[in-house]
């Protein structure tokens, strides 16, 4: 594969050049000398000739920002070797040899956290995609799979811990204090996947019994004060180990799987065979640092990478275009664990309040990316940067496309599709066709046209026609499926109809499920069919349908598409109140919400009168009042969509307009349901020791949103004493940052202090602890604010605070990225001040880390969309970055966005 320094010209990578190694190796023998300016790497190499691969006199090897010390073959020394810019060459080299290369890197200088740095005094590696490239020359590419020996020496003081993959065959001292730990991995694996950590780490062991009777020792290693925030991911772990082996089959290979937190990470977890490095956020927690979100998001992340060990591992991508091959079908594997986890497996409800939650993410996030110019297939055809592929589409789209199988085949169906795929692919780089024939061939189908899912980029549209015949007691549905005008990059790849599952109901008058029977089947067969929808236009038509029905479409959301249908209003409140699928029954409600919201935006645009209708009162009344609901769901329901989302649904997207038509909203809801928001907050309390069960969670969470929206009270003086007192008698996370939130949007509505005296307060509690931290320079940037003290000015404020770190993510990410992310009314103020500041901080990180200065940018790639005046500032903002901008990471962005 081509490479490219971080300076080089951007040059496109495409899937259609496509190419074996020249050379395979078939083991790797690594030995470090950990220091942390120069640390030295030996690398001695088992190389071959790869004889499915086009004839090359010269092995070329990708190198990043190394020293080069020299070179052997078959133990002599070489000197037929040249280094360039993009890494080594080495010249005419015979049919199989060793080589050995020596060189050296600065991990204390690494401030891009890719390859081997230091954080906090310790050694840390992040390899994938391209970061092994910067700890010794290699073929650094997913298709070339290796067996490792690492070992490793380092001081004995400053570094008693030395980690690697796989299991540990030797260790022992050393002359003049130092020690070493040596480790082998004994199955093969691309270079992205190698790991080592060096530090002063303790850990929290356990050991426990295989599904085949064979212990395993698992360990969560971290900093020494933070060990008592562990359990929860150890006991997460285990949780997935045992999930893995009943619903697939799969054990833990393994001796021993560690898992090792590091503050400094540019993303959330890394799946290294055995050795899983993971941000802080996502293993530590206890219930006065942590929230209910918090401990989900590590039961979720903490199974994502251990599941990793089958997909993606044992079963691993042929090239970077493959990336949804492990990532799609990790998510959805660790979504169906999360499901199982809140008791989804006996609970249908909770299942599908877990599904609701992915997909808001997935709406809110993806479908906007679908729609800008970063818009690409799960299986993309061509990149610059590969960093800046790891994107929702690759994620959560991948995941909807890999759920969509189990949809169409079953649970059953897709175990032995699971089953199949290990069979053939166990040990190999493989591609997304392979996972789709084995899928096809373990249930005798043709999933030929079900390609497209991974070729097409963009949102599908389906529009559904109705018609009842009330003589012959037929009701048919036409669907038509394409795509809305999306973005250049998404229509290029729109090549013909998809094979979209769609699952239907439909509903009586009296608010009951109607049996379904197709025409020409012979009798009818439960409530909720999965129509194969796979033409242009198809038309299905319903038999013995006594009553003129509605329907319920798209149920538990069968297919990633935006399904356009003209519900009324009072059918839409009807299948809040009535339909049997969970998840429809939350989407009429956002519909309902949406419909009015997007309608009182348009006229808070044009400086007209704002009322909220009765009806949508009524509605979230029944919802608020429903007590066979759960809470969880309630919760989810009670939400009003997000400003975001609701600025993508306009032509011409107005932040403030949205902003004051969903404030406007949020007030007259807490105005006309006080009684019962207090009522729902009073009932939802959960007295006695935090328990971070999904029960406990759900009423947390809907007491707190009632409490959210009591905040929005015309005299605040309640919710300021509810949100006073749930702060200071707080025993846990979730209640005192939901408390300092409602304080913080109450004080700003009275102009009071409560809420400057409860983040003096917060500050004090926690400012030993970062990852409560980085929530009160969150709440902080993500506040209301006014007029007379814009979000901007408190955001720059916290800059200069002794406790900000631009180089540290986790914190950038609190404050940088959550005012530009998630304080859009601020962030798209009318003076620019929001976009130049963004400005700023990605050409800052850019120098540091482009990886997280990428992330930032992309908060711009959507600015054709927004109104005139909005839309020039933007465009300026950009044309500033990418002018400055150094990284190839950033100028893909904004160049991009430009184009």
């Amino acid at each position: 594969m081509q490479t490219l320094s971080d300076t080089a010209t951007p040059n496109v990578i495409r899937r259609e050049d496509y190419a074996p190694p020249a050379f395979l190796i078939d083991t790797v023998d690594l030995e470090f000398d950990l220091v942390p300016e120069r640390t030295i790497v030996k690398s001695t190499l088992a190389v071959r000739r790869n004889p499915a691969a086009k004839h090359a006199a010269h092995l070329e090897l990708m190198g990043e920002q190394l020293e080069f010390i020299g070179a052997s073959i078959d133990g002599k020394p070489y000197e037929h070797v040249r280094t360039h810019e993009h890494g080594l060459t080495v010249e005419n080299v015979p049919e199989s040899f060793t080589l050995t290369l020596t060189g050296a890197c600065d991990p204390a200088a690494n401030t891009t956290l890719s390859g081997l740095y230091v954080s906090g005094g310790n050694f840390f590696t992040q390899c994938e995609a391209e970061g092994f490239r910067r700890i010794t020359w290699f073929l650094d590419r997913p298709d070339v799979m290796a067996t490792y020996t690492v070992t490793l020496r380092a001081d004995k003081t400053a570094y008693p811990v030395l980690l690697s993959n796989g299991n540990l065959i030797a260790e022992g001292d050393l002359p003049d204090g130092r020690h070493y730990a040596k480790w082998e991995d004994p199955f093969r694996k691309p270079s992205y996947l190698f790991a080592l950590v060096a530090g002063k780490l303790v850990a929290l062991e356990e050991r426990i019994q295989s599904g085949s009777g064979k212990e395993k020792l698992l360990q969560v290693w971290v900093e020494p004060h933070d060990l008592d925030k562990t359990q929860h991911a150890m006991d997460s772990l285990i949780n997935s180990i045992r999930w893995d082996e009943s619903r697939f089959g799969l054990e833990l290979d393994l001796d021993r799987f560690m898992i090792v937190a590091v503050s400094d990470f540019n993303m959330g977890a890394m799946e290294n065979k055995g050795l899983n490095i993971f941000n802080t956020k996502y293993v530590l927690a206890n219930p006065e640092t942590a929230t209910d979100v918090d401990f989900a998001n590590i039961e979720a992340v903490v199974g994502h990478e251990y599941f990793h060990n089958w997909t993606g591992n044992r079963v691993t991508c042929r090239d970077w275009f493959q990336l949804s091959l492990k990532e799609g079908l990790t998510v959805f594997r660790d979504q169906e664990f999360s499901a199982a986890m809140s008791g989804g497996d006996e609970n249908e409800a909770a299942r599908a309040t877990k599904r609701i939650e992915d997909v808001r993410v997935l709406r809110q996030m993806q479908f906007a990316e679908d729609a800008g110019p970063m818009a690409h297939p799960v299986r993309p055809e061509s990149y610059v940067e590969i960093n800046n592929f790891y994107t929702m589409t690759v994620y959560e789209k991948g995941s909807e496309v890999v759920r969509m199988y189990q949809t169409l085949f079953g649970r059953d169906g897709f175990r032995k599709g699971m089953d199949l795929y290990f069979q053939r692919h166990d040990g190999q780089a493989v591609t997304c066709d392979d996972f789709r024939r084995a899928m096809a061939d373990a249930n005798g189908r043709d999933l030929a046209q079900f390609e497209r899912w991974y070729s097409q980029a963009g949102t599908p549209r389906v529009t559904v026609a109705t018609r009842y015949d009330e003589a012959a007691k037929r009701y048919t549905v036409t669907l038509t499926q394409g795509y809305a005008n999306g973005s250049p990059a998404a229509r290029e790849t729109q090549k013909g109809p998809l094979h979209i599952p769609f699952a239907i109901g439909l509903i009586g008058a009296n608010g009951q499920d109607l049996p379904l029977k197709l025409d020409g089947e012979s009798a009818a067969s439960g409530t909720t069919r999965v129509l194969e929808f796979t033409e242009a236009q198809q038309t299905f038509t319903f038999v013995d349908v006594n009553e003129k029905p509605l329907p319920s479409l798209l149920r538990n959301f069968s297919a990633p598409v935006i399904v356009e249908y003209d519900y009324a209003a009072d059918e839409l409140a009807f299948l809040l109140a009535h339909d049997s699928d969970p998840f429809n029954r939350w989407e009429a409600g956002q519909r309902l919400a949406t419909r009015e919201l997007l309608t009182l935006a348009t006229r808070a645009s044009q400086g007209q009168p704002l009322e909220v209708s009765q009806a949508l009162v009524e509605a979230f009344r029944r919802v608020l009042t429903d007590a066979s609901l759960s809470p969880s769901f309630r919760e989810l329901a009670l939400m009003l969509p997000s400003e975001t989302y609701l600025a993508e649904q306009m032509a011409e997207s107005d932040p403030a307009a949205v902003h004051a038509a969903r404030q406007f909203v949020r007030k007259q809801l807490a105005n006309a349901l006080k009684a019962e928001w207090l009522a729902a907050y009073a009932q939802n309390v959960t007295p006695g020791a935090y328990e971070p069960t999904p029960e406990a969670a759900g009423h947390r969470g809907l007491k707190n949103l009632a409490l959210s929206y009591l905040a929005e009270l015309d005299d605040p003086a309640d919710a300021l004493r509810l949100a006073s007192a749930q702060y200071d008698a707080a025993n846990n996370m979730t209640d005192r940052a939901a408390a300092l939130s409602a304080l913080l949007n109450a004080s700003a509505a009275s102009g009071g202090d409560a809420a400057k005296r409860a983040l003096e307060d917060f500050y004090a509690r926690f400012e030993n602890e970062p990852l409560v931290i980085d929530k009160w320079f969150s709440l902080q940037a993500t506040q209301r604010g006014t007029a007379q003290r814009p979000v901007i000015d408190a955001v720059r404020a916290l800059m200069r605070h002794p406790a900000f770190n631009l180089k540290n993510p986790n914190r950038a990410r609190s404050l940088i990225f959550s005012f530009c992310a998630a304080n859009p009314a601020q962030f798209h103020a009318a003076d620019g001040s929001g976009y130049a500041f963004w400005a700023e901080q990605v050409i800052a990180l850019d120098a540091i880390n482009p990886q997280v200065a990428a992330r930032l940018a992309r908060n711009l790639e959507l600015w054709r969309r927004f109104t005139p005046k909005l839309r020039d500032a933007m465009r300026a903002a950009l044309e500033q970055v990418a002018k400055q901008a150094k990284s190839r990471d950033v100028r893909e962005i904004v160049e991009k966005a430009l184009a």
